[in-house]
């Protein structure tokens, strides 16, 4: 039979059992054509749980396949050789019998004498990468070949495949960079071509081999990577989403990508996807409604059947970026019904930080706060890196304070002295220097001298208060070092992008938490937001603004 005929009616059939017929109504085949047929048995019969039908195996038609690889290796092509070879290993044929021993005999010897092509190095290095794993001695041997190869007419295929034979094999050298710039140029040339997978794959070996300095391509690739997203199994996203943090992407149409996939797909991505997507939302300070609306939806209908990991991960960016979902009520009861079920499975870091995030956007633990402040638990908090640092001691003081002001009806233990910090040191808190600049030479030009404000001044609950304007009963505003007669203190907030969500005016869940407390512990809390000030342009703008803000009737001084 006429191979195009052969390969097109091969195509069409779709059973194990139909490919033996059709091969047995056969007088003759190449080995092209036998490797072929391997080829799509392997393909109808393997799933991701493994072989379908092993007694396959045993089929006399199958057999007899197998019978002439074995005796003619040594005469086969070198795409029947190297097709057979990948076929067996999918299904799972035993690596120490004589047929797969004198297929990868073959195939070494032919690349000793450097008899294979670019395409048969690719093909053989995805075979020993699947049987042997990334310590098989041949890979170097492959990768030693690849550079003698015009890598400029490689096919996508073969571009990818040397990226996963250089990402379990390079080494520290120039040699080894030199074949990746090579390759590194090539691939820019052809993003356009590459399949979801291939992109995914590619992303995530620049990531393992630290290609940082193939900017072009990371960013085409990512890029590229946004009409794929729909395509995208849930592996490869992750691959991709791991890719666009390490290289410190963030695309706008990336986002919208995401807004699109994420609601329509909830219910049948992987629970680790949408952690690792949620993880990158919360990492790049993105509050996607769409997705977090969705993800709270499928919290609610899986919780259950997430791990404890899995189950932070979920909540924990609602409270960072301070966003309740329209399920909320649901959402939040969901995860008491699941915390109930499954606390003592949980890391002691990882329920201090789910927890934590609760009372960031008003969730009060309640139920759980004993477990947390109980001198057992500390321990096991202290024992277990990164231990009792600075930043957890933090969340541990601001739970306390928060049950201290906003759930007054709380009973349990207390926090002791020794947990708890005097300064809170979150990533978002320094205010932006520039901003904090023109805010302070507004205040001097309103306010004519400089004592009568303090800046960064440390308060005794927990919080440092960016500027402090003290007034009498009177409203008389006093200079700042007055410790008598202070009847008011205005707490000024200066708020820039950093304390924000991206491009957007939602507080991040941390400063929100502050200035709630601040108000709480009797600050009367000005925000100076970035947005609000960020268009005026000379200092007596500034003062007036300011004086609009923090005074809004009339102001005077006392001396």
């Amino acid at each position: 039979m006429d191979e195009q005929l052969f390969f097109k009616t091969l195509s069409n059939l779709h059973t194990s059992k139909d490919i033996f017929y059709f091969l047995s109504s056969l007088e003759v085949m190449s080995d092209t054509m036998a490797s072929g047929a391997l080829q799509r048995i392997s393909e109808v019969e393997v799933d991701d749980s493994g072989v379908k039908n092993p007694g396959l195996l045993e089929n006399e038609v199958f057999r007899a396949l197998c019978f002439r690889f074995e005796f003619e290796s040594s005469r086969l092509s070198n795409t029947g050789l190297l097709n057979a070879l990948q076929a067996l290993i999918k299904l799972r044929v035993d690596p120490q019998s004589t047929l797969m021993t004198s297929l990868l005999s073959e195939s070494e010897e032919r690349l000793g004498r450097g008899q294979l092509t670019a395409e048969n190095l690719c093909s053989l290095g995805e075979s020993l990468l699947e049987l042997e794993g990334p310590s098989c001695a041949t890979l170097e041997q492959i990768v030693n070949h690849m550079q003698d190869r015009g890598i400029e007419r490689w096919s996508p295929r073969e571009i990818v495949m040397a990226y996963k034979i250089l990402q379990v094999t390079a080494r520290e050298g120039e040699q080894c960079q030199n074949l990746l710039n090579r390759l590194n140029s090539v691939t820019l040339q052809r993003v356009s071509q590459l399949s979801p997978n291939f992109a995914s794959v590619i992303l995530n070996s620049l990531m393992v081999l630290h290609q940082s300095q193939a900017v072009l391509l990371v960013t085409a690739l990512c890029k590229h990577s946004v009409k794929h997203v729909p395509y995208f199994t849930d592996h490869e996203l992750v691959n991709v989403l791991e890719a666009f943090l390490y290289f410190g992407q963030k695309l706008q149409i990336f986002t919208e990508a995401l807004e699109r996939h994420v609601p329509r797909s909830i219910l049948t991505m992987h629970p680790q996807t949408v952690s690792k997507v949620m993880h990158y939302c919360c990492k790049k300070m993105i509050l996607s409604e769409p997705i977090f609306d969705a993800v709270a939806e499928g919290f609610i209908s899986d919780a259950d059947r997430l791990t404890t990991d899995q189950i932070a991960a979920y909540i924990i960016p609602f409270g960072t970026l301070n966003y309740l979902p329209p399920s909320a009520s649901a959402l939040f009861r969901k995860l008491e019904a699941v915390l109930h079920t499954h606390l003592r499975h949980f890391q002691p870091h990882t329920l201090l930080k789910l927890l934590h995030s609760c009372v960031l956007i008003q969730r009060y633990p309640i139920n759980f706060l004993p477990k947390i402040f109980s001198p057992y638990f500390l321990q096991k908090l202290q024992a277990q890196p990164p231990g009792l640092n600075r930043v957890v001691m933090s969340q541990l003081t601001q739970l306390f304070l928060t049950v201290t002001l906003e759930c007054p009806f709380y009973e349990g233990p207390k926090l002791l002295p020794k947990y708890q910090v005097k300064a809170c040191p979150t990533l978002h808190s320094s205010p932006d220097v520039h901003l904090f600049k023109r805010v302070k030479r507004g205040l001097l030009y309103l306010l004519k001298k400089r004592i009568y404000f303090a800046s960064e001044v440390s308060t005794p609950y927990f919080y440092v208060v960016d500027i402090e304007i003290k007034l009498d009963e009177e409203g008389f505003v006093l200079p700042a070092a007055q410790l008598e007669e202070v009847h008011k203190r205005i707490a000024l907030c200066v708020d820039g992008q950093n304390r924000f969500c991206a491009d957007s005016h939602n507080l991040l869940g941390e400063e929100a938490i502050k200035q709630r407390h601040l108000q709480l512990l009797g600050y009367e809390v000005v925000q100076i937001p970035f947005f609000e000030i960020e268009s005026l342009q000379n200092t007596r703008k500034m003062a007036d603004y300011l004086h609009k803000k923090i005074f809004p009737s009339t102001y005077g001084l006392r001396s």
